[in-house]
């Protein structure tokens, strides 16, 4: 080997590449691939695996149950990082890879980093067809892992070992930049992963990748403050983008200065404390009561980091005001422009520092916040409704369980869900205390995202109480990653919420005159539909059989207990709990468009057909 050269695999170049790969915002460096997950087969084992063995000293490895899991586990982590660092996830050929499609789609929806590593099928043809390949009869280069191009946000098949340096430097500057990040795959062919190669040193140098904080054109600048002082009722729409920006103080610091009220989409709830007097809690189909209330009488709506998804605006209902304007802050310009937007295209935080500058002295009505103010406080009120039970010796409803929970977490917790009808919950009633405390995902509201997710987060912040929430059906999609938590002594915290069945559905398709078909978890009763009695499952003994600590809570008191004992605890432990079924939630707010049958025999469809048509009415398209 000459000085100039190491010679290596293409796996171990990759690895020694990835240990070598920083990114830098606001002076601090940070590593950019934290660790990899993996699991072995004969697609990846004899290269990457070997290569993971070769360079432990270096690359952290984690060893995971279900490759989708992983990819929930590497996605929970760069976002309690704020995508400043991410993680990789290696698999096998076949059904290894294509079990990340979910999981990637999830990363490149929520614009988060994740490094995906498949092994492919043989670059040299030699053998061929071999074990688990897919045969396509006229378009012979295409693999199952071509499945991941569309949910990927950069994808290449390395074909030739030097053909690894030019794309895995594109791999890190997609991963790295915030307005293209998302799932990255690099696809390995399994002979080329073992295939020696002679790299260029320069190759194995520390790279530092600058997260850049672009300023807002000041033609658009100066046009948003125009339009915000021209405004009688301004709204701002936080969405994640603010923290992922660590924006919070700035938009505080705004908000302090105007007055302008903020709602929270699921992404960005927790953008002010809850206790701020500007803020209005979730907004939207499971917003408040206030956040909506003034969304429909907004006559400039303020979107920072925010996507606009169907929940957030109504389904294109919400948003009434016969001549309400957009003004979008995002750092890409795909979604600055939606619906119609005036835009600042540039890094949240700065564009909201600039914003609060270019707006000195200017302030919304002082009756314009007493009654947001009022609004606020007649919220505070439903929650404490729902969250209060009258005998703590009683089975509690699932919104017993969020206030049982919020008295116990310090500000500190990370509350992680995803599905089901905790998340209308949560995003209605849940008090955020900090920016990082609500951990939602829901834009792909993934069953089986939060278990594996809470593992990522306690690596990513190892001391913090991670506390995953999920329901019976969730549990049951996805609770392998329990053995990896057991295995690292990652302390999660599992609330399991046993109401058998697929409760959120459950009500959505009576609402749509489905009649709850194909929803709960019973036996099959005489006439064939699942209306018997509940199944005989026991979720908390499954857990126990995983290695977790169970502790069974039968009433509120005992709830309240195992909660704070949980909290305490450095083992991973789970709280098991059956729900009183009473729905005790808020109403919706707002509308959601899930389309109903036109034509029915059944009057169950018929009478949700006359709703539907009448909702559907006040959608508008903002142009």
């Amino acid at each position: 080997m000459s000085a100039a050269t190491r010679r290596l695999t293409t796996a171990q170049a990759l690895v020694r590449f990835l240990s070598a790969q920083y990114t830098e915002r606001d002076g601090v460096r940070r590593r950019l691939i934290t660790g990899t997950w993996g699991v072995f087969g004969h697609g990846n084992v004899a290269g990457i695996g070997q290569a993971l063995v070769e360079y432990a000293a270096v690359m952290p490895y984690h060893q995971g149950r279900n490759e989708q899991a992983m990819v929930h586990a590497a996605v929970g982590h760069a976002r309690q990082l704020n995508r400043l660092s991410a993680q990789a996830v290696t698999t096998s050929i076949g059904p290894g890879a294509t079990n990340l499609v979910t999981g990637a789609a999830l990363a490149t929806v929520n614009r988060l980093p994740v490094l995906l590593l498949p092994g492919d099928y043989f670059a040299s043809r030699v053998a061929d067809p071999l074990l688990q390949q897919l045969e396509h009869p006229v378009e012979a280069d295409v693999s199952v892992n071509d499945t991941l191009r569309p949910v990927s946000r950069y994808f290449d098949r390395i074909t030739r070992p030097e053909a690894l340096i030019p794309s895995a430097l594109n791999a890190m500057r997609v991963l790295a930049d915030p307005a293209e990040t998302g799932a990255v795959t690099l696809a390995l062919p399994q002979d080329v992963q073992a295939e020696a190669y002679d790299w260029p040193e320069e190759f194995f140098t520390e790279r530092v990748w600058p997260v850049r904080r672009p300023a807002p054109d000041p033609a658009e600048l100066a046009a948003a403050v125009a339009a915000v002082r021209a405004a009688r009722r301004p709204l701002i729409v936080a969405g994640g983008g603010i923290h992922h920006s660590e924006a919070e103080q700035a938009l505080k610091a705004l908000v302090d200065a105007t007055g302008i009220p903020v709602a929270s989409t699921q992404a960005g709830k927790g953008s002010l404390r809850h206790d701020h007097p500007a803020d209005l809690g979730g907004i939207g189909h499971t917003g408040t009561a206030v956040s909506d209330e003034l969304a429909r009488t907004a006559d400039l709506v303020i979107g920072v980091g925010t996507r606009y998804t169907d929940f957030t605006t109504a389904s294109g209902t919400l948003f009434q005001h016969p001549e309400v304007r957009f003004l979008n802050l995002n750092i890409t310009g795909f979604d600055a422009h939606k619906l119609a937007a005036r835009t600042l295209v540039c890094d949240a935080r700065t564009g909201l520092e600039q914003l609060a500058g270019a707006l000195a002295g200017h302030r919304v009505e002082p009756s314009y916040e007493a009654e947001y103010r009022a609004g606020k406080e007649r919220w505070e009120r439903v929650v404490e409704t729902a969250y209060r039970a009258d005998d703590d010796s009683a089975v509690p409803t699932q919104t017993q369980v969020i206030g049982a929970l919020d008295a116990v977490v310090g500000d500190e917790d990370v509350v992680i869900n995803a599905a089901g009808s905790l998340p209308g919950d949560l995003h209605k009633l849940w008090r955020s205390r900090s920016p990082r405390q609500y951990h939602l995902e829901y834009g792909y509201s993934c069953m089986g995202y939060e278990i594996p997710a809470a593992l990522g987060v306690q690596q990513a912040a190892p001391g913090t109480p991670v506390w995953a929430l999920v329901g019976d059906g969730t549990y049951l999609m996805n609770p392998t990653e329990i053995v990896t938590a057991v295995q690292e002594n990652l302390p999660v915290k599992l609330v399991l919420i046993q109401n058998h069945g697929y409760a959120s559905i459950g009500g959505l398709s009576e609402s749509v005159g489905a009649e709850r078909f194909g929803t709960a978890y019973r036996h099959r009763a005489a006439d064939g539909t699942f209306t018997g009695a509940p199944l005989p499952v026991d979720l908390a003994a499954n857990a126990a059989s995983l290695g977790m600590d169970v502790l069974r809570a039968k009433t509120v008191r005992e709830l309240h207990n195992a909660l704070a004992e949980a909290r305490g605890s450095d083992r991973p432990t789970c709280v098991y709990v059956e729900t009183d079924p009473a729905p005790t939630a808020p109403p919706a707010e707002a509308w959601w468009d899930v389309p109903v049958a036109e034509v029915s025999a059944r009057e169950a469809a018929v009478r949700a057909r006359a709703r539907y048509d009448s909702e559907a009415a006040g959608r508008r398209r903002h142009l």
